[in-house]
């Protein structure tokens, strides 16, 4: 899917130094970012809106004692 975007001057020519002193593409780097960008943001947001869940009571937690016996851990 073709997508525009646009990039601040240096930020432009960071990304055209680091993919000509590599040999790899614009676009390989392009992808990188936006997979490991939309990796952290996923994590972040879903990690939010469980500690929104949490706050409200919507969420059950366990103390680590409960998780370690849970698991057959003990002492």
């Amino acid at each position: 899917m073709p997508t525009t975007v646009r990039l601040e001057p240096e930020q432009e020519e960071r990304l055209d130094n680091l993919a000509r002193s590599t040999g790899r593409t614009k676009a390989y780097y392009l992808r990188e970012l936006i997979q490991n960008g939309l990796d952290d943001l996923e994590d972040y947001y879903l990690a939010a809106q469980t500690m929104e869940r949490i706050r409200k009571g919507e969420e059950k937690i366990y103390s680590a004692e409960e998780v370690r016996g849970d698991l057959g851990l003990g002492n």
